[in-house]
């Protein structure tokens, strides 16, 4: 089948960092993954929740939200619904978990890592964009860190980056633009590292079920565009690689 963009059924959309986006940020990147953007920093807050107190480890969680214009009809500001909707929660914590993953936090100290990602522009992915680029953004956090002799170790341990994979008309895709996702049989994200280790699976039949041989076209394919991503991600880093691996 020929995909909306002109797209094989394996490719990526195009992917571009701009790294040291944001001035305040201790960390920060634009990631553009076709026509989604979002904006991902990291900043560093001398304190932990109150079930690390006294531990001497840190933390890293993650808050995520879409600018009203993202979409293309607009999204209202969910502070002016008093609090964030629940697939906005979902996505956060996802973000969190991901991340969270490749970081040994015994060696933070008792700080927290804060990872932002606004939305700026969504056509699908926006997700999984914010945990590729939000790694990117975190490793430029942990630098600072190390210059500001606030930790004596990089306390990242792998890379990590995330993809969708879907099927639509009985056909399975990579990273699935908003055209595409909204009329997906299969719907799933994937994040995984460098080492083809498993973070998540999120996968969710919209209409009817699928096969253990589906699933596993899926995982391969996802497994694919992620060592892609991850390239770009080094890339996006330079000389900041050698500070992937240290944590372990």
């Amino acid at each position: 089948m020929a995909r909306i963009d002109g797209r094989r059924n394996d490719e990526l959309r195009p992917v571009k960092m701009t790294t040291n986006y944001i001035k305040n940020a201790s960390g920060s990147v634009l990631i553009e993954v076709g026509n989604t953007r979002v904006i991902c920093t990291a900043t560093v807050e001398d304190k932990v929740p109150p079930f690390l107190k006294g531990t001497g480890k840190g933390w890293l969680t993650a808050e995520y939200g879409m600018i009203p214009a993202a979409t293309q009809v607009r999204k209202a500001r969910e502070v002016t619904r008093g609090r964030p909707e629940g697939r906005t929660q979902e996505i956060q914590r996802l973000i969190g978990r991901a991340l969270r993953s490749v970081i040994n936090t015994e060696l933070l100290g008792e700080r927290t890592i804060w990872i932002d990602c606004d939305v700026i522009q969504a056509d699908g992915g926006t997700r999984t964009s914010s945990i590729t680029g939000g790694f990117v953004a975190l490793v430029y956090c942990i630098k600072s860190l190390l210059d500001q002799g606030l930790i004596e170790k990089s306390p990242v341990t792998s890379y990590a980056a995330a993809v969708s994979i879907g099927k639509v008309n009985d056909e399975i895709l990579l990273d699935l633009c908003y055209d595409e996702d909204v009329v997906a049989t299969v719907d799933m994200n994937l994040v995984m590292t460098e080492k083809n280790e498993l973070v998540e699976i999120q996968g969710t039949a919209e209409g009817s079920p699928f096969t253990l041989q589906d699933l596993n076209v899926l995982l391969e394919l996802g497994q694919k565009g992620i060592n892609q991503l991850i390239q770009y991600q080094m890339e996006a880093l330079g000389e900041l690689n050698c500070l992937v691996g240290q944590g372990k």
